[in-house]
Formats: structure tokens, C-alpha cells, sequence
């Protein structure tokens, strides 16, 4: 043990030292001084060596970084240490007719990523019902509210986008930033649901923007009201949603989801064929909704890092036929990189007869689970495709009286809450109830999970 209180008298230990090697005093004090610098050359060899060792060793061996971008030190030496971009992957390419018409997609300067969040929702038209709905939401599993942005006559809340001031048609415009706030503030998400290209308004104001014939002619078509459509290749069209959404966002919107993003339905009114380039030229539809879907995602999700999801026709899951008309692909629309793909399956908006899997179904409107199960098993395959997003899908919450007496069920609280349990049964767990009307009957919403059903 060191006794750190003993002091040592140097005098005596010098006379220790020359009585016994029998040297005189200037010799041992020459010999003790020679080791003493030795070992002091030594010591600052050893020191200069770890230097240089660790110094290569800074430039070589990647655990000397520290991550995140923080310099790490080696000796007194500091190293940059590079900094990982976040890299948002690409599952969709585009082929040589794309970029022939619309360039590169160009990523994010700054992507930045984006926190999901699991939507049990309602949708709420123009901000409609909101104190029944806030009542609902705090009794039940509902957690999300939909509110209309932008419908087919046009822009909804008190924007101040010019183009949509110049041809929106409908008036009353709400204050989008007081309702988020409520929502806010009793503890709701809200999405911003943004109706594209089934705009007449605008594609009536501007024929630049039109799907026309080859004689540039505005066309009209049977199936979307006898009206004007916009055309999804126009990358002006494009811009003036995103300009919408970003707006949207700037005050408090959550989540954007784009709706309406196809192509019409049906004939024309005027029997003409829509023109949109020379055969060979143009891509095929399913591209130009893809990089319209990409397009936004990059400005809205990766740039700002606010969920994107878009809305698309139930019956692509079942007819791959349907989607090519309609240009929305179930099996690669879900790669665009978006947050959420939500696809409309309402039993009442299936033929009679309708056969899903091998199953016929001669009046889907009186087989809430049955229906919602069958099209999700046939579509199933394609979320377990790397990179598929989301799978969230519209529930019909609303009556079809529309079909005739015994074509119909009243959909009841226990009707809808059918269609979540398919959804959960078929190990999906988001959701988005509709009803054009925003009456939503009393319940908890949780499917499986429902007391009421245990």
C-alpha cells in the first residue's frame, strides 16, 4: 500500500545510490540525467506513433463516426464525418414515352420523412355536423375527420388561389383554418380531401386544360354528368392541385388525399374519340396517373413531410380491365411512394350478379362483410409487394335506396361495422366511413374489437 503521507529526503536517497555502486556524486547525477532524457524520447516517440496510428485510423475505419453528422475526435484531431441524406426509394419506372412528355421526376432538394398515422375516419363534406361529429368521435374509435378541400365544382374553403377563385362555382367558402383548429383542438386529424380531374368548371374556362378531340374540341361525357373533364396528362392541371394541397397545409391540414385521379367514364356526348396524342407518342393511362400520384408525393410528402393518399375505384381490385380505363392500377398505384392507398368499396356499387373469387353475388348491397372481404382477398396480393403503402379503405355508411325495394339494405350501425371487421379480418386496421350526408348512427366503430359485439 502507497503511504501517501511518508515524505522522501532526496539527500539520502543520492547517498544510498552512490555508496552502493561506488560512484562519485557528478557521475551518477551525469547517468541518472542520461536515463531520464532516454526515456522522455521514448515516451514522445510512443505518443507521436498513437498519434499518427489513430489519425489513419480517422480516414479508414468507419465506427470512428459518429452517427447523425457529429464530428468524432481521434487524439486531439477532429474528422467531418459525411452526412446520410434521407432516401426516399423508387418503385415505379418510368418508361421512355413518360419522360419524353414529362422529363425526370425531380426528388426532393430536402426530403425529409413522414410519420404515419393509423386513420379510423370519417368523412365530413365541407366541414358538415361538426359538434355531432366531435360528439361521435369522443364516444367511439373515430379519430380522423375528411374534409372536403376542393369538390367538382371547385375550391371549398376561403382560399386565395387565383385560378380557383376564377372558376369555382360554389360559394359560402368556409375558414379552413378556424375549422382545423377545433379539430385540433379536440384531438382530431384532419385530412383534406381534394377532388382532381372531374372538374367542368375549369376544363370549361380553359379548353387548354380538356380532354378534346383531334380536332380540339371540348368533349362531354355520358357517365361524369354530360360535363367537361380535365385531362390527367396536363401537368398544368398537375400543378394547380399541388398548389391546392401546399396551400391546404400552410393552414394546419394533416393529410392530403387526392380523389377523382382518373380518367372519365363512358362515352362521350358527341360520339368523338379523345385525342391526346399520336398513337406511339403518349403513355399509356395508368402512367399518367402513377406520376401525377409521384409528382404530388414528392411536393407534399417528401418535401413537407405530410402524408399523402389517394382514393381509387373498388373495382380495380377485381377487374384488372376497369383500372386500365380508369388509369388507376391496384397493383402499382399503391408503389407511387404515397402514405395511403384507399380504395371505395361499397357493396352498392356493384353490379348485380357481381362474381368475386369464384362467388356470385346476386345483390352485393345485402352483403356488407361478404363483399368487403371478397374484393379485398382478390386485390390482397398486392400489399405484400415491397413498397406497397398503406391499404385503407372507404366503408359505405350510407343507404342505397336508390337500388329498388329488396335490392338494398338499410345500412345500420351493424351493417357498417361489418365491413371494419372484414377490413381487420383481412389483417388491415384503417378505415374511412361515408356518407354523403355526414349522418354517422351511434357506435364505437371498432370492428372485432366492438364491445357491443362481444
Amino acid at each position: 500500500m502507497i503511504n501517501r503521507d511518508r515524505k522522501y529526503d532526496t539527500s539520502d536517497f543520492r547517498r544510498s545510490e552512490r555508496a552502493r555502486m561506488g560512484r562519485s556524486d557528478s557521475t551518477a547525477i551525469l547517468q541518472k540525467l542520461f536515463v531520464t532524457l532516454a526515456v522522455s524520447a521514448v515516451v514522445i516517440g510512443l505518443v507521436l506513433i498513437g498519434a499518427l496510428i489513430g489519425r489513419r485510423k480517422a480516414f479508414t475505419d468507419e465506427s470512428t463516426f459518429v452517427a447523425g453528422g457529429v464530428p468524432s475526435i481521434v487524439g486531439s484531431i477532429e474528422t467531418p464525418t459525411p452526412t446520410e441524406a434521407y432516401v426516399i426509394p423508387e418503385y415505379l419506372e418510368d418508361s421512355d414515352l413518360a419522360l419524353a412528355m414529362w422529363g425526370e421526376l425531380e426528388p426532393a432538394a430536402n426530403p425529409v420523412p413522414h410519420e404515419h398515422y393509423p386513420v379510423r375516419g370519417i368523412y365530413l363534406g365541407p366541414a358538415s355536423n361538426l359538434e355531432e361529429c366531435f360528439e361521435l368521435a369522443e364516444n367511439s374509435e373515430i379519430n380522423t375527420f375528411v374534409i372536403d378541400l376542393k369538390e367538382q365544382d371547385g375550391v371549398l374553403y376561403d382560399t386565395t388561389n387565383e385560378l380557383a377563385l376564377e372558376t369555382s362555382a360554389v360559394y359560402g367558402y368556409y375558414n379552413l383554418s378556424e375549422i382545423v383548429e377545433q379539430c385540433h383542438a379536440h384531438g382530431i386529424r384532419v385530412i383534406g380531401r381534394i377532388v382532381c380531374f372531374k372538374d367542368p368548371n375549369l376544363a370549361s374556362a380553359h379548353p387548354e386544360r380538356a380532354i378534346r378531340d383531334s380536332a380540339g374540341n371540348v368533349l362531354q361525357f355520358n357517365s361524369e354528368g354530360g360535363r367537361a373533364f380535365l385531362d390527367p396528362y396536363n401537368a398544368d392541371n398537375w400543378e394547380y392541385l399541388i398548389e391546392i394541397a401546399e396551400e391546404a397545409i400552410g393552414r394546419g391540414v394533416d393529410e392530403i388525399q387526392f380523389d377523382y385521379i382518373r380518367f372519365p367514364t363512358g362515352g362521350t356526348v358527341s360520339g368523338a374519340e379523345p385525342y391526346f396524342g399520336l398513337e406511339g407518342t403518349v403513355p399509356d393511362k395508368t402512367e399518367a396517373i402513377n406520376r401525377f400520384v409521384r409528382t404530388a408525393r414528392v411536393r407534399i410528402q417528401d418535401t413537407l413531410g405530410v402524408p399523402m393518399s389517394a382514393d381509387v375505384f373498388g373495382i380495380i381490385l377485381t377487374s384488372e380491365y376497369d383500372g386500365r380505363n380508369l388509369g388507376q392500377d391496384w397493383y402499382t398505384i399503391g408503389l407511387a411512394g404515397e402514405d395511403s392507398v384507399c380504395p371505395m368499396i361499397y357493396p352498392s356499387h356493384y353490379a348485380q350478379g357481381t362474381v368475386i373469387g369464384g362467388i356470385t353475388f346476386d345483390k352485393p348491397d345485402l352483403y356488407p362483410y361478404d363483399m368487403m372481404i371478397a374484393a379485398l382477398s382478390m386485390g390482397s396480393s398486392a400489399w405484400y409487394q415491397e413498397g406497397y403503402c398503406t391499404v385503407r379503405p372507404y366503408v359505405q355508411a350510407f343507404t342505397a335506396y336508390y337500388l329498388g325495394e329488396g335490392n338494398y339494405l338499410e345500412y345500420d350501425y351493424d351493417a357498417i361495422n361489418a365491413q371494419i371487421r372484414a377490413i381487420q379480418d383481412m389483417r388491415l386496421d384503417e378505415y374511412i366511413l361515408w356518407n354523403a350526408s355526414v349522418i354517422y348512427p351511434e357506435g364505437n366503430y371498432g370492428g372485432n374489437d366492438d364491445p357491443e359485439d362481444v
